[in-house]
């Protein structure tokens, strides 16, 4: 899946929990009663899968006697003394009476003194008693359940205690992961949606196969009102059965009172009925308005990563591979689409039709299945025997030529580069309307939104690139995530690492005019500012909850997963061994599931000479962060040591954490041409390796493909700005980018000072190259923002002015007409944007002007593509433009040009506008909820906007979360954009209040401690920062 619809967009050493079904295992600290429990009462045989139990924080034991450390909770203590008829083994002795034999009594009064006899009998009874308590304490304690004492640990594990179905019964399953006593083999989904009402209505037939024997059949449904189930086993009849619901966790389970025998085959066959979601998950309905300004509604689906079960019961894990047969009713005026070809379509009354599609001949995660009931028109061309096919709505027909084109050549290149043949008769892009994510990968039926796909004759080469990856993307996901598929979410980077790795790779090969080098470049970066937090993760972590499954679709699974994959590919010693290796994986793996470690073994089967690939690799994929990498030479002698990047120190991890990292270098007499890279590879904290003595400079690596920091020392990099200041092309573009994300990076860290990242860039005056010069107005738009919204107007002014003076001859040399080369227009779009952004009158007054003309023209001179942004914004800024902008919005159909004008009509300074595009953009009536998260980031961005962004998802967000799921990309959009810009102690109180208050609605969420880590960096470098700036002339 594509989360990035912009130009952003072995096991490995891992823990038993995180290997195969027992993934939340985790052993009780109870102890045996007796090893030897003959006498007491044993369980029933229980399922394989039960030898994994919930962490004990949700496990509702009952103390063993035998423990030392008591439950606080008193309850608990007489609860387990009442089981053995012994309630007077509660050791608090408030609930000891005054009668207790362990207190001494003082005689009564008025009693006489007691016999002797009495006295022995007493004494008797009171030795047995203290025997007992003895005994129990003393041996091996029982782990106690609710049926009581059961046998040894050894011999059978202690069983879970269920959670209570819906009706009150106890569900048989405790686990987030579904059992494995039971594979799907072939589901047939029947659905009848009714888009008048928003309804549906489904048969699903699911066969299986037992793998071991079990009483129970567990799966996944959500939201669905189950109102028939039948089961049959093996050629037998079938009869109606009882399903239970456990709703917190989207399971349904069917118990049988006769064990269902390993290899035996048997069918479900559940009846059910459901609304159409109104969010973007499941089968959702949407809407858009035709030429004629008509309502025109459709259903489509999006179920990665846990919303098929909203659509159909399934074994909703990606695991659970199977075959689909899908059948859709549907009113004449309709079509439909799925993954496979239409099979049949069969009048079923006089105003219904269902359409039946083959079924499918490859098996298939349920997140991959896919099915749309709407109006849409295609174009069509057959690319090596694959019927290639984009679909749109009718108007936008002519928008959709360079996307079929572009996916027919994609689809050709990763045939011949992956050596194994896409395995589909079709495939479909299909641009929906109303849709969340950038695109979704469904098997043979790709979706995407409308500004992912479709351009217009007249689309600038940016746009093209957008576009181009966007697609690149999805077809590398139809091996990478499709054929061979993560076992679990916890290695959802072997999906998306991959299919982002791919996505530029191909480009650079197909389309090598659309430069994607830059723009993989830029991702790199950005990811590295994210793992730099001590609030990130490893690319391969622990995933327990449906929220952290959201929460792994982030740059760490999509840009760091790529990024690694470039840095192993580059350090490999022979050309094609990384191409050998990834065709090795997938054929070896094809249809099936794997782990992190599972592609290390393939690549070690082929690398020459024989290369441990999983010793270096599992450094980077099983521990967050990425190191810091510091340069320090006394005459032919270089020292290298690393240590973890972290811009918050974490002193517990800082000592023992490694990489193995393949260092590139490059120096004086050579620096240009990849020939002159030299290779060493940095295992220890500290090595050594030597230069000759000749060599005035190091700049480690080159081109930036490791995945690391470097710091020169101040010697270091007083060589490297004093080589720039003769001669900036002594280095390649990719190089001087890299210096200027490290310096800023390290400045950020506290490792060198503001004045020395000044003197870098003040090196490189005369650089025109795009890379470099967009990631250092990145960076220094950033802190000036900072500047401003501390309301640090003076030192705000002072950063302006200094950008504008740096770049102001490059802003000026900038030209206002039709540019076609594709580096020119990225130069020139950051240029002329920072310009007008920061008011440069010569920048606005051109903007003004072009868009006046557009305005007089009735909008048929055409604005140069990458300068749309910057005129859109300046023309918001006026009452009457801003007007002008939101008509021309709702009316236009060019989406590319669509989506900036919103970004233009959310940059405005008014007050009053900036709260109604936020209502409306919640609302979804004139503008999409889809586009809520550019909106409320687009208005962060600007003085007037980001309060207002930060109290309107404080109002909304119980309505933020009912249409994104908690923890998705959205809202970590969301979260990102409203708090990345503070930087005080009485925001840092407030962002942290609110978060904590919403408990189960979003407070555990990575993202919030992300905006709390970065809120306390803003604050400490500001305060370390602010007294240098006010020196600063």
């Amino acid at each position: 899946m594509d989360l990035f619809d912009s130009n952003t967009a072995e096991r490995t050493n891992l823990p038993r929990n995180m290997i195969e079904n027992s993934m939340f295992e985790e052993e009780p600290d109870v102890v045996d009663l007796a090893k030897d429990s003959n006498t007491f009462p044993a369980f029933s045989t229980l399922d394989p899968d039960e030898v994994a139990y919930e962490p004990r924080s949700s496990r509702l034991l009952v103390r063993g006697l035998g423990e030392n450390d008591m439950d606080d909770d008193e309850e608990d203590c007489e609860s387990s003394a009442r089981l053995l008829g012994m309630s007077f083994m509660n050791r608090s002795s408030a609930h000891r009476s005054n009668s207790s034999p362990y207190i001494r009594q003082s005689p009564p009064r008025t009693c006489s003194r007691p016999s002797a006899c009495t006295m022995v009998v007493c004494v008797l009874v009171l030795v047995i008693v203290a025997s007992l308590v003895m005994v129990m304490y003393l041996l091996p304690g029982c782990t106690f359940t609710r049926a009581g004492c059961p046998k040894s640990n050894k011999t059978a594990p202690l069983e879970p205690v269920y959670p209570n179905s819906t009706n009150g019964e106890l569900f048989p399953w405790a686990e987030l992961r579904l059992p494995h006593s039971i594979q799907p083999l072939g589901y047939e989904v029947t659905l009848a949606p009714d888009l008048d009402n928003m309804t549906f209505t489904g048969r699903t037939v699911i066969k299986m196969s037992v793998l071991h024997s079990t009483k129970r059949i567990v799966l996944h449904a959500a939201n669905l009102n189950i109102t028939k189930a039948m089961f049959k086993l093996g050629d037998g009849q079938a009869h109606d059965v009882t399903v239970l619901e456990y709703k917190p966790r989207q399971q349904i389970a069917v118990k049988f009172p006769e064990e269902l025998k390993t290899g035996q085959q048997c069918v479900l066959i559940f009846d059910y009925s459901a609304n159409l979601s109104h969010t973007y998950d499941g089968f959702y309905n949407s809407s858009y308005t035709d030429k004629d300004g008509n309502k025109r509604v459709l259903a489509a689906t999006q179920f990665e990563p846990l919303s098929a079960r909203k659509a159909f019961p399934c074994f909703d894990e990606p695991s659970f591979k199977a075959t689909f047969l899908i059948r859709i009713n549907r009113k004449p005026s309709y079509m439909t689409l799925s993954n496979m070809p239409q099979a049949k379509t069969t009048p079923i009354s006089n105003d219904l039709i269902q359409d039946e599609f083959e079924k499918t001949n490859v098996n298939m995660s349920t997140y991959l299945v896919a099915f749309i009931v709407g109006n849409f028109t295609s174009v069509s061309s057959n690319a090596t025997g694959t019927n290639v096919s984009v679909y749109s709505i009718p108007e936008k027909k002519e928008q959709t030529d360079f996307a079929l084109a572009t996916a027919s050549k994609l689809l050709q290149f990763y045939n011949g580069f992956f050596e194994i043949e896409y395995p589909l008769k079709k495939l479909d892009l299909v641009a929906i309307p109303d849709f969340l994510a950038g695109a979704m990968e469904n098997w043979g039926l790709i979706t995407f939104r409308e500004t992912t796909l479709l351009l217009d004759s007249n689309s600038s080469h940016l746009e093209k690139q957008v576009v181009a990856s966007v697609i690149a993307h999805e077809l590398a996901h139809q091996w990478f995530g499709n054929l061979v598929t993560m076992s679990w979410w916890n290695d959802l980077w072997l999906n998306e690492g991959f299919a982002t790795y791919m996505e530029y790779m191909s480009l650079q090969e197909i389309l090598p005019n659309l430069d994607t080098g830059n723009l993989f470049l830029s991702v790199r970066f950005r990811a590295m500012d994210k793992d730099a937090l001590n609030s990130s993760h490893p690319v391969s972590t622990e995933v327990n909850t449906p929220e952290q499954v959201e929460e792994m679709f982030d740059s760490v699974s999509y840009e760091k997963g790529a990024s690694i994959l470039l840095m192993l590919n580059a350090s490999l010693p022979k050309e094609q061994q990384f191409k050998k290796g990834i065709i090795q994986y997938l054929n070896t793996y094809s249809g099936l599931n794997t782990e992190t470690e599972d592609l290390w073994n393939s690549l070690t089967l082929v690398s020459t000479p024989r290369q441990n690939i999983s010793e270096m690799m599992s450094s980077w994929t099983s521990q967050k962060g990425f190191p810091l990498v510091t340069v320090s030479r006394k005459g032919d002698q270089v020292t290298l040591s690393q240590e973890p990047f972290l811009l918050t120190s974490d002193n517990t991890t800082q000592k023992s954490r490694l990489w193995n990292i393949p260092i590139t270098y490059v120096n004086d007499s050579c620096s240009l041409a990849l020939e002159c890279r030299q290779m060493y590879t940095l295992k220890n904290k500290t090595e050594n390796l030597k230069v000759p003595e000749s060599v005035k400079w190091l700049k480690l690596n080159y081109k930036n493909t490791g995945f690391y920091v470097v710091d020169y020392g101040n010697d270091g990099w007083n060589a490297l700005i004093e080589a720039l200041s003769k001669n900036i092309s002594v280095l390649t573009p990719e190089d001087r980018a890299s210096l200027i994300y490290n310096i800023f990076a390290l400045s950020r860290l506290g490792r060198v000072p503001f004045q020395q990242v000044l003197h870098l860039l003040n090196s490189m005056s005369g650089e025109t190259e795009p890379s470099p010069v967009t990631e250092a107005l990145l960076q220094l738009n950033s802190i000036y923002r900072l500047l401003d919204k501390r309301q640090e107007s003076g030192l705000a002014a002072r950063m302006k002015a200094y950008i504008l003076n740096h770049f102001g001859s490059l802003m000026k040399n900038q030209s206002w007409g039709e540019e076609q080369s594709l580096s020119k227009q990225e130069l020139r779009s950051a240029l002329v944007s920072t310009a007008c952004i920061l008011n440069e009158e010569s920048c606005t007054d051109q903007a003004k002007s072009l868009f006046k003309k557009y305005h007089d023209s009735n909008f048929t001179v055409k604005i140069p593509g990458d300068l749309q942004q910057a005129v859109f914004t300046v023309a918001a800024q006026s009452e009457d433009d801003w007007e002008t902008l939101l008509k021309l919005y709702t009316a236009t159909t060019y989406d590319a040009e669509k989506r900036k004008m919103l970004k233009g009509l959310a940059s405005t300074q008014d007050p009053r506008r900036i709260a109604w595009i936020l209502k409306a953009g919640l609302n979804g009536d004139i503008i999409q909820t889809q586009e809520l998260p550019l909106i409320i980031n687009t208005a962060c961005n600007g003085f007037a906007g980001y309060l207002f962004a930060w109290d309107f998802i404080q109002v909304n967000w119980d309505r933020l979360i009912e249409k994104f799921p908690v923890g998705s990309f959205a809202i970590q959009t969301i979260v990102k954009s409203t708090t990345s810009q503070f930087s005080t102690q009485a925001h840092l109180d407030q962002v942290q209040a609110f978060f904590s208050s919403l408990k189960q609605r979003g407070s555990q969420m990575r993202s919030v401690q992300e905006a709390l880590e970065t809120i306390r960096l803003n604050k400490r470098w500001m305060e370390s920062n602010l007294k240098n700036f006010g020196k600063w002339h």
